[in-house]
Order: structure tokens, then sequence, then C-alpha cells
């Protein structure tokens, strides 16, 4: 649909995206991304690195090339910088291509089926019960984000992997660390090794004494210890960080449109579409990289073999030649089809397990505080920085009445 109506236009150039709070409206994408794609699906785009390449925004575009054999998803390959980039360590197979990125999802795929998730229902409610039950003991105002959105996808993401309980708050905040866009490269590296030393001893744990849990299960197959610690990096960084984005910011955005939040009180039904919605709306997963393995014509612009495409996810979900009034959040829209879980071969893994926290936890935290609200103006909450992996709100403090 979208591709064909820019085709005779001379590729634009995307400025450079920012990196601080966004200005304007917390939920809607960089004013230069949305500029961008009105002229064109793609556009010349200069990455934060130094190296030219393209920017793609949208929606036809970006789905075609998250599906197209001819872009890799490589470390090594992502031509942004003026270095070398090394290969990712064994295991980490979102940054792989086929062969080796199928043998690591496909051990995988028979742990987030639908009627496996579906089984973690109880236990998310149990979770999520919990969190909400400290939330009443210690009275408005919270921090929704530490006491609500954080614990939740830690807590089921850990049981799942095998790490212990009580060392959830652990990965918390080195997870954080990796995806907030403000820490420094020294403590980044120092948050990095200490995962993966954790991550060596759990291996090893699990190899010697095996539990019911998705890394036990794992150490009954071929993969090697370097591969299983990649590996569990992946689910941990994906379960955590990205969910509790779509908790935190979601929830602002439905204090801030109080006539979809109303509609959803008086219909729980709706709650399924709700988290498409959100999902659709916020992107809070922003952009994914892709590079060229030769020569591809789109849009009437030829991507040259071995340039990175930079693909914007969050206005791929607002275009208006895919989606009616993208700007609106409307929770009753039908059709689906955003990209907030990817698309192709390399499609989120978890989004199962995603989708049951949210639908859980969005049910449970407005049934049991029917008055919620924002504890300070909307203005006041922080906001991660555009440099973030991951958008969201680092803090939301809310207020119910008592």
């Amino acid at each position: 649909m979208a591709e064909s109506t820019h085709t005779a236009r001379t590729a634009h150039a995307v400025p450079p995206l920012p990196t601080g709070p966004r200005a304007g409206c917390p939920f809607s994408p960089p004013k230069e991304l949305l500029d961008a794609r009105e002229q064109g699906p793609i556009g010349h785009y200069t990455h934060p690195g130094g190296k030219p390449g393209w920017m793609i925004t949208g929606y036809d575009m970006v789905r075609s090339v998250l599906a197209d054999p001819r872009f890799s998803s490589r470390k090594e390959l992502m031509n942004v910088v003026d270095f070398e980039i090394p290969p990712p360590p064994p295991g980490e197979f979102v940054l792989m291509d086929d062969p080796q990125h199928r043998r690591y999802r496909k051990p995988l795929m028979g742990k987030f089926t639908v009627r496996r998730m579906r089984l973690l229902t109880e236990r998310i409610e149990q979770v999520t019960a919990e969190c909400l039950d400290a939330m009443e003991k210690a009275g408005p105002p919270v921090d929704l984000v530490a006491a609500f959105a954080k614990p939740i996808p830690a807590i089921v993401i850990c049981e799942l992997l095998g790490v212990p309980y009580e060392d959830r708050g652990f990965f918390q905040g080195r997870i954080d660390s990796f995806m907030n866009g403000e820490t420094s490269d020294e403590d980044l590296m120092a948050a990095y090794t200490e995962v993966q030393n954790y991550l060596a001893d759990l291996v090893a744990a699990k190899r010697a004494n095996p539990t019911d849990d998705v890394l036990s299960d794992l150490t009954d197959t071929d993969l090697t210890d370097e591969e299983l610690k990649g590996i569990s990096l992946v689910l941990l960084t994906a379960g955590l960080d990205t969910t509790t984005n779509v908790l935190g910011l979601g929830t602002f955005a439905l204090l801030q449109h109080p006539e979809q939040l109303a509609a959803l009180r008086a219909d729980p039904a709706l709650v399924d579409g709700a988290v498409e919605e959100l999902l659709r709306y916020l992107s809070v997963g922003k952009q994914f990289w892709r590079t060229a393995l030769e020569d591809v014509e789109l849009g009437g612009q030829t991507v040259k073999a071995g340039t990175t495409v930079a693909l914007s996810l969050s206005t791929a979900n607002r275009d208006p030649e895919r989606f009616a009034d993208p700007d609106v959040l409307d929770l009753r829209r039908q059709g689906g089809g955003h990209l907030a879980f990817g698309h192709g071969v390399h499609q989120c893994l978890g989004q199962q397990v995603a989708r049951i926290e949210l639908r859980v936890a969005f049910s449970a935290l407005f049934d049991r505080f029917p008055t919620l609200r924002l504890a300070v103006p909307a203005e006041e909450v922080e906001l991660r920085p555009e440099s973030a992996d991951v958008f969201g709100v680092k803090r939301l403090p809310v207020a119910w009445d008592v």
C-alpha cells in the first residue's frame, strides 16, 4: 500500500533524532520521524555512530524488510560506526541469521506456545495480586513503575528461566543499566560482566541439579554452557524491560485518556483489544536494524549491499496508510497487525508471555483501584530519554481514594 505512493520522489534526509525526553505528546514518536514519514517511507539517515544509511518509516516497507532474507540481523555486519563490530557471543540469537539463529531458537519454541503460556496465567495472577496487595498496604502515593510495572515481569521471567526469587532485584537493576540509555560505558560493562558471571554459575547449577524451568530443560540439549548463557541473557533482557515499559507507559496513557479507561472498566472483555492497541500506540521498542546483503530496491531507492537500515516501528505503527486515525488511542480498534513484536523469523518469541502479563496486570490494576490517578501533573512525569533502546517512564507517581 504505502510503498508505491512515494516511489517517484527523490529520497529525503532524516535529521538526527533527539536523545533527551520527547517534546510534546509523551506517547507519540519524535516529530523528526513523523515529518520524515510524511515525505516518504524511506530516507537517507546518518546513524548515531556516524555511518550513512537509511531510515524506513512506513508500515509496508518496514514489514517487508523484516521478512526479507536479503537483509541481515547479524551484529558484526551492522555498518553504523567507524570501527569493526565483533560478532555476538554464542547463544545471543537475536543478532544472528539462520542457520545459527534457527539452531538457538528452535529448542525454545516449544517453551513459549500459547498452550503453555495459558498455564502460566494463574501464577501471573498471583504475582500481580501480591504487588497490588503491597501497594494497597503502603497507601498512596506510590511509584507504579517500582511497585508494579517492574516486579511483575521480573518475577515471571526469572521463574520461567529458573532464577531464584531472591535474585530478581539483582537482574532488574542490571538489565535496567543495559536499557535505560543513561548508563556510562564503564558502568554498562560492569553490569554486563556481573550478569555474565551470574549466568555462568546458574547454568552450572541447572546442569548439576535441574529443576522445572526453561533453562533446566535446555541443559538436556546439545547446547554448550556458553550458548545457554547467551540464550538466558536474551530471554532475561527481552522478558523484563519491554513489558515493564508497556505497563508503566500504558498506565500513563490510559490515565490521560479517561474515556478509553472508562470503556475498559465498563467492559472487561475489552482488555485483549486494549493490550494490542497499547502495543501499537506506544511502540516502546522503537527500532530494529538490518543490513543489506546485496543491492536492494526499496521505494525507488537502491540500498547498497553492506548498508544498514534503521526500521522505525513507532512510525510504522502510526502509519495512516495502514491504520485509520493512527494517532488516536482506540481500545476498540479492529484489524490489529501492529509490528510491536516485529515480523518474520525474528518475531518476538516471548510475545505470548507478554500479552498474558499485560492482560492480567491492566485488568487487575484498574479493578483494584478504580479511582487510580496521577499523583503529579502529567508534565512532571519523568520519561526515559529518546536514546534508550526501549521507551517508557522512569517513574509514575499514582494515588487513589482510600
